[in-house]
């Protein structure tokens, strides 16, 4: 069985859809406002559903997408100020999921590591997602 392939959502798209919930997070996803390791046990799967994803297709002769960051104030990778643009990693690599019990909307992608695979998430604040280039 195939699946079909998720829409690539932009900032602007990306931005509505975290702006759906009035409410905060009240899934185990609420503690995820930087980067998080969340494993499959505590992903809650039977409430999120993929709404798209923000990984582009690689140009002509490129191998892999970018490791470069974007943290123009001086942000780190896991803080939960950091902003969130898509074009730059790791957000370059996730797809997009909504909760459907309290609608949040969460960014998830898998890290790679030498020994480890490892599932990253964070809830989208819509006030941290730029336009960068």
């Amino acid at each position: 069985m195939t699946h079909p392939t998720p829409p690539i959502l932009n900032a602007k798209e990306l931005k509505a859809l975290s702006q759906r919930s009035p409410d905060p997070c009240v899934c185990v996803l609420k503690h995820c406002q930087g980067w998080e390791s969340v494993s499959e046990d505590r992903w809650p799967t039977q409430h999120m559903s993929l709404q798209g994803t923000l990984r582009h297709p690689l140009p002509e002769g490129q191998t892999d997408v970018s490791f470069e960051e974007f943290h123009p104030n001086g942000t780190r990778y896991e803080s939960s100020t950091a902003p969130i643009a898509l074009a730059y990693f790791p957000y370059n690599r996730c797809d997009v999921h909504a909760c459907n019990k309290c609608g949040c909307a969460a960014l998830k992608y898998t890290e790679y590591g030498g020994y480890y695979v490892d599932q990253r998430a964070r809830l989208i604040n819509p006030d941290l997602i730029v336009e960068s280039t």
